[in-house]
């Protein structure tokens, strides 16, 4: 089974009419929901308020939100969650980590026609990684938390709604509280993970700040027998190299982004399950609502159109990481002496389940295959090997222009049937 966004499963699909309550449901004039949310009028006592916290400050966290997933409480949740081991980076830190970007971006001048994407650099805490990649991960986990905040809203039924009262407004809240609660939990255990910025693929933070997290770089570098200044200058050649192609491709990151809203379009929301997960929520035990979304939920359709926008953005990701491979790896050869030892240890933390791999398995059921990083790398070698950086480079003046799915596989076939081979070898034999 595979889980999706921030601890909801997918459970078992089934088709049932747009609206309908499903087979499950408890009969006309019952809420969907278990002991104490049939309160008069949909209000918390103060008595029960006073003896469960977290229902005690429910009203208000209802009242601040807006959109589909609660992120005053995401917020709140990843902070508390990270506030024991909370350390900020120290005046020295901060300036090897800047030294580092700085010099890394000068590396990377020759190996890419791209100029520098750094506008701004600076060293996070994990609380600080939170808080300034917060506007991406909305972006990225409101598509797919719409979908299901949506079938919980439309599932009262509409007999019930007289009983329900104000009740029936507060059932999206509720589900938006939910994921809150657990975008939290998960951005703060990736928190504890990320290296960069733009450790999972993605420019999570504002644009053109470079950013490295010192805590998490340290635990990464140790065992690895290499110097701790050599592995912080990899990382940093990793993290500008990522940020020349965002900065200079604009259509990237929009493209990326859309990919994972056209797959949140073709979510299919299994309601029976819906409805016996919140018929086993209690207000008087709050760890009820945190069991209720440990059940299957919903699943993605198989839909042609969702298993495109799939494929387009797998595909997009390994060109992306593929190509700041081989970039990183020209401009390190022959000055970093463990850069190949480090490449590698990436790429089999990317293929244990590191925390891209898992985040965007949970949040879109997307598993970045190795096997399509490695090919990515490779067709993007082999395009610098023939074209040089500048041909190389001039793929991504416009999406059509990218190889396709098909072309990670012929690296050779692509550059052969866009022509260029054709050229070459003619000159070669002149």
């Amino acid at each position: 089974m595979t889980d999706v966004p921030f601890g909801f499963g997918f459970g078992p699909h089934r088709d049932e009419p747009e609206g309908s309550s499903g087979s499950g449901s408890s009969g006309s004039g019952d809420l969907p929901f278990g002991p104490g949310f049939g309160l008069p009028g949909g209000g918390i006592p103060d008595d029960l308020a006073g003896k469960a916290p977290l229902f005690a400050a429910l009203q208000q966290m209802l009242s601040q939100q807006s959109g589909p997933v609660n992120w005053d409480l995401a917020k709140q949740m990843a902070v508390s969650a990270l506030a024991a081991g909370h350390r900020a980076p120290t005046p020295v830190e901060r300036t090897q980590v800047a030294e580092a970007i700085r010099l890394a971006d000068h590396w990377l001048d020759p190996a890419t026609p791209l100029p520098s994407g750094v506008t701004g650099i600076e060293s996070w805490s994990r609380v600080e990684w939170v808080e300034r990649t917060l506007p991406a991960w909305s972006q990225l986990c409101d598509p797919v938390a719409s979908r299901v905040v949506g079938a919980m809203s439309q599932m009262v039924p509409e007999e019930a709604a007289a009983e329900a009262g104000p009740l029936l407004g507060m059932v999206g809240q509720v589900g938006g509280l939910m994921f809150g609660a657990q975008v939290g939990q998960a951005l703060a255990k990736l928190a504890s993970e990320v290296l960069t910025s733009t450790d999972v693929g993605l420019p999570l933070g504002p644009a053109g700040v470079a950013a490295l997290l010192p805590d998490n770089v340290a635990a990464f570098g140790q065992g690895l027998e290499l110097p701790a200044d050599e592995v912080r200058l990899f990382l940093a050649l990793r993290e500008a190299a990522y940020h020349r192609l965002f900065k200079h491709v604009p259509w990237l990151r929009q493209r990326l982004f859309d990919a994972v809203d056209a797959y949140a379009r073709g979510i299919t929301v299994d309601r029976e399950a819906i409805e016996r997960a919140m018929s086993e929520v209690n207000p008087e035990d709050p760890e009820s609502m945190q069991r209720a979304l440990q059940g299957g939920m919903f699943e993605p359709s198989v839909t042609p159109d969702q298993q495109a926008a799939l494929a387009r953005l797998e595909t997009l990701l390994a060109l992306v990481e593929g190509w700041v491979d081989d970039v990183v790896a020209t401009a390190a050869v022959d000055r970093l002496p463990g850069a190949e030892a480090l490449r590698e240890t990436l790429r089999r933390r990317r293929a244990t389940g590191g925390p891209a791999e898992q985040t965007f398995a949970t949040l879109v059921g997307l598993e970045l295959r190795p096997r399509r990083l490695r090919e990515a790398a490779t067709l993007w070698r082999t395009l610098r090997e023939r074209r040089g950086a500048e041909g190389r480079d001039e793929l991504w003046r416009h999406p059509d222009l990218l190889p396709s799915a098909d072309d990670l596989d012929d690296p050779e076939g692509f550059i052969r049937r866009s022509g260029e081979t054709g050229e070459l070898d003619a000159g070669s034999a002149g």
